[in-house]
């Protein structure tokens, strides 16, 4: 069975090598070998063992009929969709991990899989190693699922952890997660949460049978908290995480979203520390279900990509019963305005004035505060309230000089 590699990178090369000296573990697992024929790249790689599997030229793969798998590991949407979709059109099984291009592209490519009667496969795409997208699909099928939350980015939950446990600056934090190789040169995409922006599509997508693009999934990152605010969560028996979370509603919508979330301690999410990820599965008939493990490196995402091959080979003549019609503008709503409760820190230049006034607009609404008299600041977590009139009631809080430090949920 030829395969070719698209890719050389942490991913890819982790690819290469479980391919190649785990060869006779696979082969006795899915009744057949697997040789890597080309493998994609423009860059020189001459010590390897495989020096000679490497080509620069896509339509090497492309044009090969005898390749009939293809393991897509170049990360980002050009020129990975263009050579994905003309894989598939080929009639090439196709598996990636890359979660940018399914988050984005994903409806388009399944449906191309579909046609052509191959399969398209990103089972690494979410939670690195985690097995999670083919037990969601597979082993709770008999479920309609209801609503997912999750921690679903190392980097950022390193960083967190760190705020938390050892009191480091945001700052030093990143700057240790860049040192320990879990955050990139440029970290926007971690700390922003757009990485976990595009986990949620795919999470949304696969739950509830409707493409959710990026664009639709309102997305906070954690660059605005502070150690400040993790010492008043704290205070309340609390840990702040970054939470991705979709929810069907009532009426056929769902609501999406990536936020900081503060956590009580009593909640299995706030015990997930380091770069680990977990994600929590409601279905109908099985309640809460938990993944949890390590969400990125090489050896475990790799691991992932190589189980969808051999999930491609087992299936070479059939389709994996993967699927799902496209989403439309009106599909996802983050304007519900849902009773939650929300934290709050404040702080004003008049303590006295600050404290009377929160106890008038407050005082029955909170479940737990803090005052400081010395800091000026006032910091509580409000019982079930609708955001807009949380806005209201601090509105009015503007005639003595105020300043609104954070608020979330």
């Amino acid at each position: 069975m030829n395969v070719a590699i698209m890719g050389h990178g942490v991913v890819g090369s982790g690819v290469a090598e479980i391919l190649i000296h785990r060869n006779s573990l696979i082969a006795e697992r899915i009744k057949n070998d697997i040789n890597i024929k080309y493998i994609l790249d423009l860059r020189e790689f001459n010590d390897l063992s495989y020096s000679d599997k490497f080509t620069k030229n896509f339509s090497d793969i492309l044009n090969d009929d005898s390749v009939k798998i293809v393991a897509e590991a170049m990360g980002g949407i050009n020129p990975a969709y263009d050579f994905v979709k003309r894989c598939l059109l080929a009639g090439k099984s196709v598996v990636t991990s890359n979660k940018e291009l399914v988050a984005a592209k994903g409806a388009e490519l399944i449906k191309i899989a579909n046609e052509k009667n191959v399969n398209f496969l990103f089972e690494a795409s979410v939670g690195g190693g985690i097995p999670v997208l083919r037990p969601m699909v597979q082993c709770l099928a008999a479920n309609e699922i209801t609503e997912f939350s999750g921690i679903l980015n190392g980097t950022t939950n390193f960083i967190l952890n760190k705020m938390i446990v050892d009191n480091m600056s945001f700052e030093d934090a990143l700057k240790l997660a860049q040192e320990n190789g879990y955050a990139e040169k440029d970290p926007t995409a971690d700390i922003e949460g757009h990485d976990a922006c595009r986990k949620v599509c795919i999470l949304a997508t696969l739950s509830f049978g409707k493409h959710v693009y990026p664009e639709q999934v309102a997305t906070d990152g954690i660059t605005k908290i502070t150690l400040d605010d993790v010492n008043a969560a704290d205070s309340f028996g609390c840990v702040i995480k970054l939470i991705g979370h979709a929810e069907k509603l009532t009426n056929g919508k769902i609501t999406a979203f990536v936020r900081p979330t503060v956590v009580s301690r009593e909640n299995m999410l706030s015990g997930v520390n380091g770069v680990f990820n977990a994600i929590m599965i409601t279905g109908d008939q099985t309640g809460e279900v938990m993944f949890y493990g390590k969400g990125a490196g090489k050896e475990a995402t790799a691991s992932a990509v190589v189980a969808d091959v051999m999930d491609c080979a087992k299936h070479l003549e059939s389709r994996k019963y993967l699927d799902w019609c496209d989403g439309d503008d009106n599909y996802v709503v983050n304007d519900t305005d849902s009773e939650e409760k929300m934290f709050v820190r404040i702080i004003g230049k008049d303590f006295d004035s600050l404290k009377a006034t929160f106890q008038k607009e407050f005082g029955s609404l909170t479940s737990s505060v803090t005052k400081n008299e010395f800091s000026k600041e006032i910091c509580f977590i409000t019982n079930p309230i609708k955001k807009s009139v949380l806005n209201e009631k601090l509105s009015r809080f503007e005639n003595i000089e105020i300043k609104i430090l954070h608020t979330m949920i």
